[in-house]
Formats: C-alpha cells, structure tokens, sequence
C-alpha cells in the first residue's frame, strides 16, 4: 500500500505539473492597474487577510498550499494551517521591537527566524512547537556585525551571514536545526568590495540548494556580485552579476537556484528607491553562479524576491513594490502577471506558492 501511495502522489504531481504549464502558457491581458488577471487560465495572487495591516512581511516560508509563516516588523511572526483563511500570531514574547527579515520553516511546527539590525538586534530564535514557545539560539555581540538572511541545506544544517565584519562577510553556521551557532573560520572568504553589503529585503540575499551549495548576494560595491561556497561556507568564490550596483539602493537583492540543478540560478535586484529605474533587474546563470547573463527581456522595475516554481524547468516568479513577473523561459525573459506590491515569495513541492509585503500583504497562487 505504501508503494502505491507513492505512485498515487508521484502521478497527482505529474497531473497537476501538466496544470500548471497550461496554466502559465496562457496569454495574459490586463489593465496597468490591475491587481488580479481576468483571464481564468492565468496565475493569480489571491490575498489573504493577516490582521495585520501595520506590518511589513519580508520574512517569508511556505510550507505547503495551507501552511506558511510570515516574519516582519514589530516582532511579528504569523503562521497559517488553513491555507491562509485564518492566521495565527506566534510572535516570540518581548521581541516587539525587532525587525524579522527572513524565516525558514521545517514544518508547521518548526521554524527559524532572524532578526535584523547592528549590535545584539541581530538575533536568531527557534521554535518546535508551532510557536507556543520560543528559544533565543543566537544573539550577536559584536557591534561591527549586521545579520541580514539565513539559508538551511536539510532540517540540522543551515547558515547565516553578516555584512562584513574586518573586510569579509561574517558567517554563522548551525547543525542542529538552530539550536546552537558558530562563527565560522573567513580565511575561505573573498575580500569585500569597498561599500558592499547585503540586503535584508526579502530573505534571499543567502540561498541554499541541495545538500552543500550556497549562494550570497550583494549590492552597494563597484559592481553587483553572487558569492558561491561548494561546501557550506567554508570557501567561496565571487562573481559579477550583470545587475548594476555602484550605490548603497542598488545591486543583487535575490536569489533562486533550484534543488535538483544546482547550475541554473536566478538574480533579482535593481534600485529600491522608489520612482528610479532599474533597466537591468534580473540576470541568470546556468553554471552555478561563475557567469552570469543579462536577462533578455527583465521585470521593468526593481525586484527583491523570487522563486522557482516546482515541478517545472524553466517557470519562475520574481516579485517587488510594483508587481510580480513570470518567467517561462529560465529567466531569460519576464512578463508582468500582478501589479500589487510584495516584498518576497517562495514556493512548496506541492504547488504552494506564497507571497507577503507591505501592510500586512498574504497571499497564495492560485491557477
């Protein structure tokens, strides 16, 4: 029985991948403004109602299509098991003057959520139980570090980075799910351009895939760059993504490599200042990160989230203030399906993909 099990479900993912793929073939037509496509075929965001309308979400992790977490200002962390109908607020006690930036959830009981900021605001909690209680695991001391995203390879194994600490990024490393960190060794670490950080926009500035390969993105420097370690952050190697840096608002804000081929990458970015253009927002790679290509046709405006979408080789979503953009194509080229504003989205094996921002924005992907 448990043979066919699995056949049922390999089969009802095959079914509904073929979905998804007529789905996204379908044209898109819509009015500037608007926030929703008519056309019944085509992917839309469906917003869900957090309660939480003086919160900004940049924290983001789905679960599945009913379970995903939320992380953002005020020391918010909401979680929701009913497909985004009801949310509950598990914010860690006495953190209302955090800022969440990423959470990475195991499960819809177990997650781990970082918060932002210089000095000892950069701290990391865990839960096991759904967010009934929290465990501060980490808490920076070091007043030159900066934490800005965290990654995990399996449920034990993850990574946290700060902006540069003495000329080089700062990494933490966990093997217990987040119970414990520790600084790891930078003699592996490249140099840090003058003026280069990283951006806790939308908790994709650190990106996993597979079981040792991570990538960090930066901004501010000379030049736009995507750093990869093969061996979970001991030793890194950097290049220069095509999305223009050269001021503190601009460079590489996101990033996607899927699971399976870790080869094929996606960078998301631009200028965050509202009303400036950011003509070269996206780029893609498709040799781990060692060069990267400007996208044909990029999202028209700044990006600071994306995600591949699963059970597809070439579908991906990229998302920022003024409108979400699909990619058929590996990247190469983007349309605009979604005019409303998010900050990050992420997507589960089962077809749950996510979205949140400003003003307490949710929201799931419906076809």
């Amino acid at each position: 029985m448990r043979g066919m099990g699995k056949t049922r479900r390999v089969v009802s993912l095959g079914l509904c991948g073929a979905a998804l793929a007529a789905a996204l073939s379908a044209p898109v037509s819509a009015p500037a403004h608007a926030n929703v496509q008519p056309n019944g075929n085509a992917p839309r965001w469906q917003l869900k109602d957090t309660g939480k309308n003086d919160v900004r979400f940049r924290g983001l992790s789905a679960v599945s299509r009913k379970t995903a977490w939320v992380a953002g200002a005020k020391g918010t962390v909401l979680r929701t098991s009913d497909g985004g109908r009801t949310w509950r607020d598990v914010s860690p006690p006495g953190a209302g003057q955090l800022e969440f930036r990423d959470i990475e959830a195991f499960d819809g009981r177990r997650a781990v959520v970082l918060a932002i900021g210089e000095g000892e605001v950069s701290r990391v909690f865990r839960t096991a139980d759904g967010g009934e209680t929290w465990t501060e695991t980490f808490r920076n001391t070091d007043p030159r570090a900066f934490y800005d995203c965290v990654t995990f390879f399996d449920s034990r194994n993850g990574l946290a980075m700060s902006d540069p600490v003495d000329g080089k990024y700062r990494i933490l490393s966990t093997g217990d799910g987040g119970k414990s960190w520790t600084v790891l060794p930078n003699a592996g670490m490249p140099a840090a351009e003058p003026g280069e950080a990283a951006f806790a926009a939308s908790g994709q500035c650190l990106v996993s895939a597979g079981p040792r390969d991570v990538w960090l993105a930066t901004g501010g420097g000379a030049t736009g760059r995507v750093l990869h370690s093969a061996d979970r952050g001991l030793t890194w190697t950097a290049a220069d993504a095509t999305i223009p840096a050269g001021d503190p608002a601009r460079g590489v804000f996101g990033l996607a490599f899927r699971d399976r081929d870790q080869d094929h990458g996606l960078a998301v970015g631009g200028d965050y200042r509202t009303g400036l253009p950011s003509p070269e927002a996206a780029a893609v790679t498709a040799d781990g990160g060692t060069t990267w290509h400007r996208s044909k046709t990029p999202p028209p405006a700044y990006r600071s989230g994306v995600t591949w979408l699963p059970h597809t080789k070439s579908g991906a979503l990229a998302v920022g203030p003024t409108g979400t953009n699909l990619t058929l194509d590996g990247g190469r080229n983007w349309r605009t399906i979604d005019t409303g504003s998010y900050d990050t989205v992420d997507c589960a094996p089962d077809f749950g993909c996510w979205a949140s921002g400003e003003k307490g924005r949710a929201a799931r992907l419906d076809f």
